[in-house]
């Protein structure tokens, strides 16, 4: 019932617009709203009440009468919208005077609200509304009327990062973990050197992803290639075999994914680029036997000690996923009593030694009811926690009562759909639209937060009292409350320890899905089969999964689609069978970005998009798209226009009316239009690259409201440097800042550029980007808030190192240098924020950092020659480094023997080994660069195959495929 009453949130906020606001309503139509206004405001006070309750402990008529509210609720803020949109419709251009404009408002609301559809709209939603009044005083005396308030966080509990960033940290798989491993790499007389497969069985919940994601990681690099890959319920084959081969090697397979091939030809490829290579594969999730079957058929079964763990919740699909009679099956088990102890005060108090005495007793009660099983513990414990402060005594007492008999062997599914109704029942309003919202993605599908932000703003969940404050970061604080909440899970976190994207678990998703089926919320096209519950009911939010060949021949019904405000593909499908856009009417996100490439003739048409004037979101990020309709500058609601990795070579003109764009994404090869200066509201603009848009540099100083820019300089003269650096000091609120291939501008703005005050990154890491000096405004008065710094200086000085370190907020740096001037100076006090450190292109041992410096510093990139550290003249020591988890050692081959390599990798080894906390080590033998390398100007990115020491990552791949070696000649 939430739904019903959220729909009713905008309208009730809308029309107290439209009575406040210069309308020129008729007196009639002015009391219907008013009236109605009333009525709408006494509805939304019961239903916040209704609400609470879970929706199968209401009565039918109950239910049946908050769907007539929700129906009523959307189709009124339809027509407030349409009035609203079509009166402000040309108001951009500008009149010959004031008084031609005011005449020429009056008459058009007159005519659109005196005699006109709107009007029809309105007094039908009065009448109906007064109809719905008569059912008011029953359920008055039934329910008394709650209003109130939750506030929401800032910043994700560091507790949930805790949970989710290193798996082999989890509580209870320790032992299980390394049991699993013995299995799969200690070999005894049976296996030989044969396939072996270990299928781990069980329900939702007890962990199977986290068990085999801990010992994927724990042995990946003892293969020569790997894979980890989910299936789900509702599989694409095809994009099963393409996730697999971009899996084993994404440097061959890196445009897989927008390739037509068949089933059998993927299978080929795979069984193919197996044949010869030692491989772990994870399949994670396979619901059926035919599935694991066709996976099976690409798996080649060659002699190499080659490994295959999958993952289900079914016995019978376990069982056919032995390769041998030697396999045996992993039956996964809930948590011991002190596990789940663990676990639960780990995610609350971050021990169990914290834990009070007075919530002790109530503790192990709600731990009796949760079984053992992580996902229900994590939840609950989840619930306990408001804004990172324990929950009193009396809120613990509530929900254990709530848990009902909790999780039982017998049914943990149902058990656990309940559990998680608690988590959805306690969120704060506003916030259950974002978590239904979710459902409109498919299973396992990886989820980019800031996308989904803007969806978020484009449907109008996010809503804001005060005009300075950006939506956006409001939106931010709504994501993290559901990560804090444990209801959505991190899938990437960046080294700087930021949610990047995020994931839904299975029953989760499932939950959230039967809620939005139920409220009409979202309906889903999955193969030929519709998730809704009655296809009479007009759609509201459409989503395409999964779309087989046989049904692409669909036709969808224009009445069906007219009120959809929502329409996203997440299937590869053929341009001719998607639906025209002008079926739709009310849309606000239109998202074709995960339908595919197929390069077809035509590509997918954008007939009709100028008529879309409520759209807020345009995704054709990956599209088969090669042109934006002139038209577009019509849509004067646009916030988002994402057309990254698309043929669009140029901008409309007409982009520049679009006063509302707050996010434009576009590819830095693309000509934008002149008097793009105009757009205000932009807060995002990415990819721009200024040479083949020049004009672009001075009209950068009329966007004062961007946050986030990202530019490439190729090319640009003395005259244009100057006029960019002058826009960039005009961007006040600027706090992100990436700059490509910008040598010369870099070198100007050593000097000459002040950084804005809430500067948070900075990104110059490109090859041919280099300060020739550390910049003056690089120190911690400037720059109190920059969490990130990604630079190339050509000459080090001696204290620079320490400068940089001083920087308060400092959590990620990635510094090259080509030269150091004397001697490299570090104090105690240097680095006290940063979590991840790499230094390129000169030599940094951990023995630069005196123990005090980099307390919480994790992942550490440095290089060292070979012959200094098998000598023991450098210290590879790194006990004194407390947080470290991961080194990542760049040797010096070049000078250096054999046996001085191997001496240098064994000291290496030692010294992680010796750290309080053994963390993982990666060896990369450095390879020469030829003579004359150093001549290239123009080369922008450089890929070389590196030598593979203990079977580490790529070259490639371990520097992010932003590549700089020093070559010293």
């Amino acid at each position: 019932m939430e739904v019903a009453a959220g729909a009713l949130s905008p309208v009730l906020r809308k029309l107290g617009e439209l009575l406040a606001g210069e309308y020129n309503l008729e007196k009639r139509v002015k009391k219907g709203v008013q009236s109605l206004l009333i009525e709408l405001e006494m509805m939304h006070a019961i239903l916040r009440k209704v609400s609470e309750v879970p929706s199968d402990q209401l009565e039918e008529p109950v239910r049946i009468w908050a769907g007539k509210v929700r129906d009523l609720s959307c189709d009124m803020e339809d027509a407030v919208d349409d009035f609203l949109v079509r009166v402000d419709e040309g108001s951009s251009r500008k009149p010959t005077n004031m008084r031609n404009r005011v005449n020429k408002f009056l008459k058009k609301t007159t005519k659109l609200f005196g005699k006109g559809k709107a009007l029809h709209q309105i007094c039908d939603a009065i009448e109906e509304a007064q109809d719905l009044a008569k059912q008011l005083a029953d359920l008055h005396k039934r329910y008394e009327l709650d209003m109130h308030s939750s506030s929401n966080g800032a910043t994700i509990d560091p507790r949930v990062l805790a949970l989710h960033k290193d798996v082999g940290e989890l509580v209870g798989i320790d032992y299980t973990r390394d049991e699993l491993i013995k299995t799969l790499i200690c070999e005894d007389g049976s296996s030989k050197e044969q396939l072996k497969t270990i299928p781990i069985v069980g329900v939702g919940g007890l962990g199977k992803t986290t068990l085999t994601k801990a010992v994927y990681e724990k042995i990946k690099a003892q293969f020569d290639c790997v894979a980890f890959v989910s299936v789900g319920q509702n599989p694409d084959i095809k994009k099963v075999f393409k996730d697999l081969l971009y899996g084993l090697d994404n440097g061959k397979f890196s445009d897989i994914h927008n390739t037509t091939r068949d089933e059998n030809l993927l299978i080929k490829q795979i069984s193919d680029y197996l044949v010869d290579k030692r491989y772990l594969i994870v399949i994670d999730d396979i619901w059926e036997e035919e599935i694991w079957r066709f996976i099976n058929c690409a798996l080649y079964k060659n002699n190499l000690h080659s490994r295959v763990i999958t993952t289900t919740r079914n016995v019978c699909v376990s069982e056919a996923c032995l390769s041998s009679s030697d396999d045996m099956i992993h039956q996964m088990k809930p948590l011991s009593d002190e596990d789940s102890q663990i676990l639960f005060h780990r995610r609350i108090f971050q021990s169990k030694e914290k834990c009070p005495e007075d919530l002790q007793a109530v503790s192990r009660e709600i731990l009796k009811k949760c079984g053992g099983v992580p996902l229900a513990i994590i939840t609950i414990a989840s619930l306990l926690v408001s804004n990172q402060r324990v929950k009193p005594n009396h809120d613990w007492m509530d929900v254990y009562n709530s848990m009902g008999h909790g999780v039982t062997q017998s049914d943990i599914a149902k058990d656990m759909n309940r559990i998680l109704s608690l988590s959805y029942y306690d969120l704060p309003s506003y916030l259950k639209p974002c978590l239904l919202y979710l459902s409109i993605f498919p299973e396992d599908f990886e989820i980019e937060r800031d996308w989904l932000i803007w969806r978020w703003l484009a449907e109008g969940f996010i809503q804001c009292d005060k005009e300075e404050t950006s939506l956006f970061e409001i939106g931010e604080t709504y994501f993290t409350e559901l990560m804090n909440r444990s209801l959505i899970q991190p899938a990437e976190i960046n080294e700087e320890g930021t949610v990047v994207t995020c994931r839904i678990h299975d029953m989760v998703l499932d939950l959230i899905c039967s809620l939005s089926s139920e409220e009409n919320f979202i309906s889903i096209l999955d193969n030929d089969e519709w998730h809704a519950p009655n296809l009479q009911r007009k759609f509201r939010r459409l989503s395409l999964h999964n779309i087989k060949a046989k049904v692409q021949n669909h036709q969808f019904d224009s009445t069906s689609l007219s009120k959809v405000r929502t329409f996203a593909v997440f299937s590869p499908v053929t341009c001719d069978w998607l639906p025209s856009l002008s079926s739709f009417q009310f849309l606000r996100v239109l998202d074709l970005g995960n339908c595919g490439s197929h390069k077809s003739s035509s590509g997918i048409s954008l007939k009709y998009v100028g008529n879309l004037i409520h759209l807020r979101y345009l995704g054709l990020r990956n599209a088969d798209v090669d042109e934006l309709p002139t038209d577009i500058g019509k849509l004067q609601l646009l916030q988002t226009l994402d057309i990254t990795n698309t043929s669009i070579e140029e901008l409309p003109a007409s982009v520049v009316q679009l006063r509302n764009l707050i996010c434009l994404c576009v590819n830095k090869d693309l000509m934008l239009p002149k008097e793009m200066g105009k757009l205000k509201s932009l807060e995002v603009l990415n990819e721009v690259g200024l040479s083949s848009s020049p004009h672009i540099v001075k009209e950068l100083s009329h966007l004062t409201e961007v946050r986030t820019l990202s530019v490439e300089c190729v090319n640009m003269d003395e005259d244009l440097i100057d006029i960019l650096i002058k826009s960039l000091g005009n961007l006040h609120k600027l706090q992100n800042l990436r700059i490509h291939s910008g040598d010369r501008l870099l070198d100007r703005m050593c000097e000459s550029w002040v950084p804005p005050p809430n500067l948070r990154s900075f990104d110059s890491w490109y090859f041919s980007s280099w300060f020739l000096r550390l910049p003056k405004w690089v120190n911690s008065s400037s720059l109190p808030h920059l969490s990130t710094l990604e630079i190339g200086v050509k000459e080090l000085q001696g204290d620079d190192l320490q400068i940089i370190g001083m920087l308060p907020a400092l959590g990620f740096l990635r510094l090259a240098a080509k030269r150091v001037m004397g001697m490299l100076v570090v104090r105690t006090d240097a680095f006290p924020s940063a979590r991840c450190c790499m230094f390129f292109g000169f030599p940094t041992a951990p023995c630069l950092f005196p123990p005090g410096a980099m307390p919480r510093v994790q992942h550490l990139v440095f290089e060292a020659s070979a012959p200094s550290i098998a000598s023991r003249e450098v210290d590879c020591g790194m006990g004194h480094l407390p947080s470290l988890e991961h080194v990542e050692v760049w040797l010096e081959h070049e000078n250096s023997s054999d046996e001085e390599m191997e001496t240098a990798k064994a000291w290496l080894r030692r010294a992680a080994e010796a750290h309080p906390k053994c963390p993982t080590i990666q060896m990369i033998a450095d390879v020469p660069l030829p003579p004359g390398f150093n001549k290239i100007l123009d080369m922008q990115v450089l890929v070389i195959p590196s030598v593979a020491v203990d079977a580490v990552p790529t070259f490639q791949h371990a520097t992010n495929n932003s590549l700089y070696r020093h070559n010293s000649q």
